[in-house]
């Protein structure tokens, strides 16, 4: 569903304190996990990097005399599964089709079911609160002749 189709007053003066108090923390649990993911990611590519590094230090070992040292590198970490089965591909794969779809399917569901699929109510009435009216760069949202 498109932004425009969503109500015009992203307060939603139609729901109750409650549930508009729901919808954002479940809001922000759904963000605390996207940040997780991000980690995640960053895990991946800094274990990738760090795995090439690796096989840098091996040819060097090598080309160094170590032989011993870099075979035994090359065998025990080189392309080593991070985890029981798995390269960290693998772990973000399954966290993204598992825990974090999931995540994102019920927070769409939360919001269709109870605001209609507007996004950030309890954001939209915090700024509405807190906003000095009339001033300059508090205004509620952009104007109509913005979005055109």
């Amino acid at each position: 569903m498109s932004d425009d189709h969503r109500t015009p007053d992203r307060t939603r003066p139609d729901l109750d304190d409650t549930t508009v108090e729901a919808l954002g923390k479940l809001s922000e649990a759904l963000e605390t996990v996207d940040q997780a993911r991000g980690f995640l990611y960053a895990f991946h590519q800094l274990t990738g990097k760090a795995d090439r590094l690796l096989q840098e230090s091996v040819d060097l070992f090598e080309k160094a005399g170590a032989t011993g040292l870099a075979a035994d590198l090359d065998r025990d970490l080189v392309g080593r599964n991070v985890i029981a089965d798995r390269w960290t591909f693998q772990i973000v794969e399954d966290f993204d089709a598992g825990y974090w779809s999931a995540f994102r399917g019920y927070d769409e569901r939360a919001r269709e079911e109870h605001s209609g699929g507007d996004r950030h109510v309890f954001e939209a009435r915090m700024k509405q609160r807190e906003r000095t009216h009339g001033h300059p760069r508090h205004e509620a949202g952009p104007s109509l002749a913005d979005q055109g």
